[in-house]
């Protein structure tokens, strides 16, 4: 149970200091938002491994728990387990994203998006390319035999970063099923129509790292 709540936890905080970098600065228009943003995003993650990597292994991620799922660091009730846990937490952090909106002035806010041009097509690819890169380097820094030890929650939070400096501009970045799924869930309209986009693309990514990773390590 302790490793559910450090993956409710985690997500949490990961919604919470993400997207509310995009919701409270004025969201991803200009380079430097961009930055803040992939930053934010990122800098969540490398906390979050040294506060609770302990206790769960900090996957704070659907995708990233398919690919341990699949390459059996993982068993399957642990695996749903952990699942359920993020996205509650997922829905905590915007929760209290939703709330804090609704209570103070949000006039400094410039109103700007992800400027996203890229078709369902494009967006899909993309999600699944970043995804991929992103599991295959959590994959690698944390394996027990050829991992970057306690330097991993390092290399993985700026892998996010980066992932986000790239695909922002495309599609706002998702890699990760739980933190999209809970925002769409309170702002309705197109982000629930394009939700499938960013749970389907960031699980196969994390499918085809997995495959990846397998074939690396494989003894034959």
């Amino acid at each position: 149970m302790k490793k559910y709540l450090a993956e409710g936890v985690g997500t949490m905080v990961l919604v919470l200091m993400g997207c509310g970098a995009a919701v409270f600065n004025g969201g991803c228009g200009t380079p430097a938002q961009v930055l803040m943003v992939s930053f934010a995003f990122g800098l969540a993650v490398v906390a979050m491994a040294y506060a609770i990597g302990g206790i769960s292994g900090c996957h704070i991620n659907p995708a990233i728990t398919l690919g341990a799922w699949l390459t059996k660091r993982i068993g399957g009730k642990d695996a749903i387990g952990y699942v359920v846990a993020q996205c509650l937490g997922a829905l905590v952090g915007s929760a209290i994203i939703y709330a804090l909106v609704q209570s103070i002035p949000m006039d400094y806010v410039t109103t700007t998006g992800a400027n996203s041009t890229a078709s369902v097509c494009g967006g899909f690819i993309a999600e699944v390319v970043v995804t991929f890169v992103f599991v295959l380097v959590v994959l690698g820094t944390t394996d027990p035999e050829k991992g970057a030890g306690n330097l991993a929650g390092l290399a993985i939070g700026l892998s996010l970063v980066l992932c986000h400096i790239v695909c922002i501009p495309i599609t706002g970045t998702s890699v990760n099923p739980a933190r999209s799924l809970a925002p769409a869930l309170f702002e309705g309209g197109v982000a629930l129509q394009q939700l499938w986009i960013f749970i389907l693309a960031p699980l196969a990514g994390a499918a085809l790292a997995a495959l990846v990773w397998k074939c690396l390590t494989c003894k034959k």
